[in-house]
């Protein structure tokens, strides 16, 4: 068997073992998608994905809502009210803490690099109770704005996407730093003007991130929020599966296939600069 046969036979099990892993993987989307599309009977009857009496009858009952303030437009659009600053405001201030690190020797720069990494280490849950008192004592609880959900990632508050620019930034030559000196750039300008264009992708990784992250959070609401009007979609799906008697599958499916769909939609549009920001910081150049 010559080298060029095995390689082919390698290359074959390998996308073989990919394809099966990636079904696997993708197969519960796809049972909620059909799901969706299925009577309440026929979604505990039979667990292939093809509905064999297709209804529409889940989404006509997701999108009629069920009393109160709120439905699922109102939901999705309360949850964009947060999300889109916090991926604005967390890309900002990570790029800034990260050029910080990664281009500047200050006192104190491996005491406070350490200590930044070592917040990695700590689960959010331990900040809860602290947090919790901290904002209610300054009135941001049930915020109409939601202030205590974004005004934190105005101090580059997650350590991972702080990281993430520094490894990338690491990669960028200093010598264009040093260039733009010259014609003249002040250290913001130099950011701005020769990093962050270079940056890009590993920006849209941390904004992907951030969006999937703030698009699925749950208990960030569930502390902060408890006006029924300023509920997000993922407080809005659990409370519409409370308030089902009996629980109408088909229709909490189909209230969760809406709410993930602008999350699938943004990253199949950022795909490609996704993958080059999560892959280019591990590659030293």
């Amino acid at each position: 068997m010559t080298m060029e046969t095995k390689k082919r036979i390698a290359d074959c099990c390998k996308y073989l073992t990919l394809i099966l892993v990636g079904i696997v993987m993708i197969y519960p989307l796809v049972w909620m998608i059909g799901a969706s599309f299925k009577s309440n009977a026929e979604i505990f009857s039979s667990i292939g994905f093809i509905p064999k009496n297709p209804t529409l009858e889940g989404y006509q009952k997701a999108l009629s809502g069920y009393g109160g303030d709120i439905d699922i437009w109102k939901a999705l659009l309360n949850t964009y009210k947060i999300v889109i600053p916090k991926v604005i405001f967390t890309v900002c201030s990570c790029t800034i803490a990260a050029y910080g690190f990664a281009r500047f020797k200050f006192i104190g720069h491996d005491f406070f690099f350490a200590l930044l990494m070592s917040t990695l280490f700590l689960p959010n849950v331990v900040l809860n109770v602290p947090q919790f008192i901290m904002y209610n004592k300054f009135g941001w609880v049930d915020s109409p704005i939601y202030l205590p959900l974004i005004v934190s990632t105005l101090f580059a508050q997650d350590t991972y996407f702080v990281f993430m620019l520094i490894q990338f930034m690491r990669n960028i030559p200093k010598e264009l730093d040093e260039a733009a000196k010259i014609d003249g750039c002040n250290a913001m300008g130099t950011l701005w003007h020769v990093l962050v264009p270079v940056l890009k992708p590993a920006m849209t990784s941390c904004a992907l991130f951030q969006f999937m992250w703030s698009n699925n959070d749950f208990m960030g609401p569930l502390l902060y929020v408890s006006t029924p009007k300023r509920y997000p979609a993922a407080i809005f799906v659990k409370m519409s599966m409370d308030a089902d008697s009996g629980f109408s599958w088909n229709r909490i499916l189909a209230l969760s296939l809406i709410s993930i769909i602008p999350s699938l939609v943004i990253f199949f549009l950022a795909q490609d600069q996704f993958i080059d920001g999560v892959t280019a910081g591990s590659v030293k150049g």
